[in-house]
């Protein structure tokens, strides 16, 4: 089509030869580009043969230049611009015709191997000429075509004769394939920078509906303290109730690694060990509190670090022990696992002061076997008074260890340093006896804790885990007594039993203890045991159903405390 082009370019031309023609020559710049060839020449004068002669007597020198073969030439060339889209720059002049060799090997190959998809609107136009660029980018898909199929052991579907045509294509093809290719270097590059260095600040919204209907039945615990009554017998005076609770998360990420959560909540669902409920710490749900209205449960960041075998923590409210710590038994979830607080995660070192401060998760090691973790919070972070604040109220300082060798099974150890201001007590985190809660009282006090955990998903199906913890309480003020606390678990997991997302739990344990204390008659005599039982079954991957139950034996570790069982049939919406 390129010669084809200049030959009518050439054509135009020889109407420019004499003086007597510069009007002619002051109209051909201006010939229609999107007409035919023929209708242009028709608009400079030529509407017929017979004009065409009455020009030639006007002027007999131009009889010479404009032929009868001439305008056949031109008209032609008109045909065929009728046939085919419009030229609109000299770039898309194609040097590759239909009746080249190269062509029509391509053509063979495209049809042979379908290496080349078609137009936009789904056509193959294999008619058309080429650019030597579009032909060595055809040539370059049939070529990466036949590499797959030869990587993928199907050789056998090329042929030898394919082979050398392909061959030969690409030798004389070199320059242009060799350009394509760094073009298309050149852009990956650029796209990659751009996909590592540009990200659109998003924020995604979610959120989770949970109904918690529920009842306790046994008797109201009443002996507390080395078999002293304490509160009048009676029957378990809870009624029935329907509990909720709404979250809202706002999670927010500036580079596509980080994190920066916003949580809205509204909780009602009530809390059991009240006195006038089971009056024991070690019957209360998973859920449980009033926020009175909405409330801002988290605010925290997260980020990487060290070339993101780190991340960093940073939190203003409710930054959790279990956030900035790996637990590693399946039942933590309070919406989707364990139906108990005791169930959830080891209390001596997950349960504590916290809310505000900043952590460091670290993984090291050969495929990041190793993790550390380490951390500080503080429990009232924004009371700026006397004995408060972030570093002189109550807190947490905590390390941890997690060994994972596969992705199967995981230990971890962990140390937390706890201190507690004297109107903030809550050695156990409500989950075992009121004397392991609360060793010394109102006094302020600080402990030593040490935990160690385990998961190991033997089968599918069936995964065994557990954890001791262990506590050294020390009373800060109004005397210098100290007791040790323990509790252990162990943990069940069926995961996808019966469906998909399904999870059945049983945990055995016993909640926190006091086996020592300086003031002998302070010691928990007895043992009870915390025997639990639940199965999510998942209707899909928004909505949940879990009924479950517990039942604690010797309710406070005093065996004249009838046993409590607790039920519920929690219902969890997730969007």
């Amino acid at each position: 089509m390129a010669s084809l082009a200049s030959d009518a370019a050439e054509g135009v031309s020889q109407f420019s030869l004499d003086a007597d023609t510069t009007s002619l020559m002051a109209v051909a710049p201006e010939v229609d580009n999107t007409a035919p060839l023929s209708q242009n020449v028709m608009d400079l004068g030529f509407e017929s043969s017979a004009e065409t002669q009455e020009v030639a007597q006007v002027q007999p020198e131009m009889e010479q230049e404009l032929r009868i073969a001439d305008l056949e030439q031109i008209n032609l060339y008109s045909e065929v611009a009728d046939s085919m889209e419009q030229v609109t720059s000299v770039s898309q002049l194609s040097d590759v015709q239909p009746t080249d060799w190269a062509f029509q090997a391509l053509q063979s190959l495209v049809e042979r191997y379908g290496c080349i998809a078609g137009y936009p609107d789904g056509t193959f136009r294999g008619d058309r000429a080429m650019t030597r660029f579009e032909f060595a980018a055809g040539l370059n898909a049939c070529l990466e075509r036949v590499n797959e199929l030869i990587a993928a052991s199907v050789a056998n579907l090329v042929t030898r004769e394919d082979l050398a045509v392909l061959q030969r294509l690409q030798e004389e093809f070199a320059a242009e394939l060799a350009t394509l290719r760094g073009r298309v270097y050149a852009l990956e590059a650029r796209t990659a920078e751009l996909e590592a260095n540009q990200f659109s600040t998003t924020t995604k919204l979610r959120g989770e509906v949970v109904f918690w209907p529920g009842d306790s039945f046994g008797d109201r615990s009443r002996h507390n303290v080395a078999g002293v009554p304490f509160g009048p017998a009676s029957d378990d005076p809870t009624e029935t109730y329907l509990g909720y609770r709404v979250r809202l998360n706002f999670d927010t990420s500036f580079t596509g690694e980080d994190l920066l959560r916003t949580r809205l909540q509204a909780l009602n669902i009530p809390n059991l060990s009240r006195f006038n409920l089971t009056n024991t710490l070690m019957s209360r749900t998973a859920i449980d509190g009033d926020s009175d209205g909405i409330e801002l449960d988290d605010l925290y960041y997260r980020f990487p670090a060290f070339n993101r075998r780190a991340h960093i923590f940073i939190g203003a409210n409710s930054l959790d022990l279990d956030d900035i710590m790996d637990v590693i038994t399946p039942f933590n979830s309070g919406s989707n696992a364990s139906i108990s607080r005791f169930g959830q995660r080891n209390p001596a070192i997950f349960r504590g002061p916290e809310g505000a401060g900043a952590a460091a998760k670290f993984a090291f090691g050969n495929d990041r076997q190793f993790r550390l973790n380490l951390g500080y919070l503080a429990g009232n972070a924004s009371d700026a008074t006397a004995g408060n604040g972030l570093f002189n109220g109550s807190n947490t300082k905590s390390a941890q260890l997690i060994y994972e060798p596969t992705d199967r099974l995981a230990f971890g150890v962990e140390y937390a340093r706890k201190y507690f201001t004297s109107d903030d007590v809550n050695m156990a985190g409500a989950t075992g006896s009121w004397i392991a809660d609360r060793p010394f009282g109102d006094n302020a006090t600080t402990s030593d804790n040490l935990g160690f955990q385990f998961n190991w998903r033997i089968v599918e199906k069936f995964e065994l885990g557990g954890w001791f913890g262990a506590t050294w309480a020390h009373q800060q003020n109004n005397g210098s007594d100290s007791a040790a606390i323990l509790n252990w678990a162990v943990t069940m997991g069926f995961p996808d039993a019966f469906s998909e997302g399904d999870l059945g739990g049983i945990i055995i344990g016993m909640p926190p203890k006091v086996i020592f204390h300086n003031i002998g008659a302070l010691e928990d005599r007895d043992t009870s045991f915390h025997i639990e039982a639940f199965y999510r079954y998942a209707f899909n991957d928004y909505i949940s159903i879990t009924p479950g139950f517990y039942v604690l034996t010797n309710p406070d570790h005093n065996a004249r405390n009838a046993n409590i069982l607790v039920g519920t049939l929690r219902t969890t919406f997730r969007f």
